[in-house]
């Protein structure tokens, strides 16, 4: 599996400076609410700088002209000097993150199960924060969605399950997900029908359980919030609720 906080496949998360502070402020994770205010949580800089980042990228990947060239690695130093100044991190770490990543500058895509026992939710516990998530992670390539979140369930909780339903395709950045990410990311919430299996947990995970609507326990929400929970409960009291979406 590959995490969102994962050091092999995201090497950094970043620290909130006071900025994000003030933007965390305005986020209620205790309220079951599903009325999602749709706009940024992110404090301006992380914006600016993951677009440096991504035109810098992209510029590097089409141009052929070294005098461009030049002038795209310049743009790539701006973002590191950016991410460094604000989140702590030092230049040599964040500028190998984003020297790995190459070609057309596209959103990284992360899947979320959700998957029901009766009227109760599975969640798991993460083993790098103690808090708890609906199972997934990164999506792999040449995985379709289905396939990378029915892998992502069994590989973290020892649960079968087949993808039935997109429920929701939310823009991380928009939702009160907490740190901020140097890349753009697209979270998709797929309902998934419970096929079999019992709990285990995995080198991940330390925790496994189904809880009800109102045993939600600590969220990690770097991965989920309380308001993205809530919905999966909505979600499954109104199946004929169209997929929601940035």
């Amino acid at each position: 599996m590959k995490e969102e906080t994962s050091a092999a496949s995201f090497p950094i998360c970043l620290r909130s400076a006071s900025e994000d502070l003030e933007q965390k402020s305005f986020i209620d994770v205790h309220s079951p609410s599903t009325t999602f205010v749709i706009m940024s949580h992110e404090p301006k800089w992380v914006g600016w700088g993951r677009e440096l980042q991504a035109i810098a990228q992209t510029g590097l990947h089409f141009s052929e002209s070294e005098y461009d060239r030049e002038r795209y690695r310049k743009i790539l130093e701006i973002s590191v000097e950016i991410f460094a100044n604000y989140s702590g991190e030092s230049l040599a770490l964040i500028r190998g993150l984003f020297e790995n990543q190459s070609g057309y500058a596209t959103p990284k895509v992360d899947v979320r199960g959700v998957v029901f026992r009766d009227d109760k939710l599975l969640l798991v516990q993460e083993r790098l924060d103690g808090l708890w998530t609906l199972p997934g992670g990164w999506a792999d390539v040449n995985d379709s969605p289905s396939e990378a979140v029915e892998r992502e369930i069994v590989e973290e909780s020892g649960f079968r399950t087949k993808a039935e339903r997109m429920i929701a395709v939310f823009d991380r950045a928009k939702h009160g997900n907490v740190p901020p990410f140097p890349f753009h990311v697209y979270k998709l919430f797929i309902l998934c029908r419970l096929l079999g299996g019992e709990a285990k947990t995995s080198m991940e995970t330390t925790g496994v359980e189904f809880v009800g609507e109102t045993e939600i326990p600590p969220l990690s929400l770097t991965r989920n919030t309380r308001e993205q929970i809530q919905f999966c409960f909505d979600a499954r009291k109104n199946p004929g609720n169209p997929c929601r979406f940035d």
